[in-house]
């Protein structure tokens, strides 16, 4: 998605809000004091994924490139693994914006069962919900 100014928006952790899914009930439990993103942040939330059961969720972002990406992977919370990288590169026309996740979920084989039936089609709804809201907000 070639977007205008990403690399801003993604700067501020409290902008996650605005890109989640209502019906997550996203909530930030961190003390943010308005600081861009950095190396070794972390940050706190409860995200309601399933049947309104809330969730805790801690990520850390582990590597910031100023406004060309940066990485999260989760500490504590509902998956094996999960390391999520937001890459923007300039274009002539604006910004393309990418995402690449790496996730793997717990439980072995009933997790991959439940990861195929659910949660993959989660995610995807999820980041689907990011580019509408992000188009909307971003593109001039």
């Amino acid at each position: 998605m070639v977007i205008s100014k990403p690399g801003i928006f993604f700067s501020s952790p409290k902008n996650l809000s605005l890109i989640t899914p209502p019906e997550l009930d996203f909530k930030i439990l961190s003390k943010l004091d308005d600081k861009d993103i950095y190396e070794g942040m972390t940050i706190s939330y409860t995200v309601k994924p399933i049947l309104g059961i809330p969730v805790f969720w801690q990520t850390e972002i582990t590597e910031v490139q100023h406004l060309k990406k940066f990485t999260d992977r989760q500490l504590k919370g509902p998956f094996k693994i999960w390391e999520h990288t937001h890459t923007f590169e300039v274009k002539d026309n604006g910004v393309l914006m990418t995402d690449s996740v790496n996730y793997e979920v717990p439980f072995s084989y009933l997790g991959k069962i439940i990861e195929r039936l659910i949660i993959r089609n989660k995610i995807k709804a999820i980041f689907e919900f990011r580019k509408i809201v992000l188009e909307k907000l971003l593109i001039l």
